[in-house]
């Protein structure tokens, strides 16, 4: 045992490739489940492209892990601009999931345009704009566009909330 995890360290390359073969494994099992009436008009039918998927993450997953087995690495992030040594900036961070958080409390009860609006506001605070009025006009401008989008553009009907009958 000691040899085998002595053998595989510095190669958690391995844990993606477990990712992408189990992710495959999924999507097949799923894909085998799909009931669909054979029709002359789509003989393809809808069970092809998650097959393909599947194989695609598997056959991906076979090549990393053989890959890595061969003494492949994965690149270093260089950190452009970034100082990896540096800790994480909780005061950033901690508002910005904040903002995730509440966006996904209130989406229910108080509608996307409420909730989306909290999240944009909230995602451009905790990131240092302190255009307070300025960002929370485009931040109700875009989960506006967003909740129209969706429903005009794609027909998709987000929850208007406390919203319902106005939108």
């Amino acid at each position: 045992m000691t040899s085998l995890t002595t053998g595989l360290k510095g190669r958690s390359e391995l844990g993606v490739a477990l990712l992408l073969g189990a992710a495959g494994v999924v999507v097949f099992l799923d894909a085998n489940g799909l009931v669909t009436p054979y029709s002359k008009s789509d003989p393809v039918g809808p069970k092809t492209v998650p097959f393909i998927v599947a194989g695609m993450l598997v056959v991906c997953a076979v090549l990393l892990a053989i890959n890595v087995l061969r003494g492949g690495k994965g690149e270093a992030e260089g950190g452009e601009d970034v100082d990896l040594t540096h800790p994480a900036d909780w005061k950033t961070v901690l508002p910005l999931a904040g903002a995730f958080v509440l966006n996904i409390l209130l989406v229910d009860w108080a509608g996307w345009v409420i909730s989306g609006t909290v999240l944009f506001w909230g995602s451009v605070l905790a990131l240092g704009s302190r255009h307070f009025v300025r960002d929370g006009l485009i931040s109700v401008a875009l989960s506006l566009l967003t909740f129209y989008g969706f429903y005009l553009g794609l027909g998709i009907a987000l929850p208007a909330g406390l919203l319902e009958g106005i939108l």
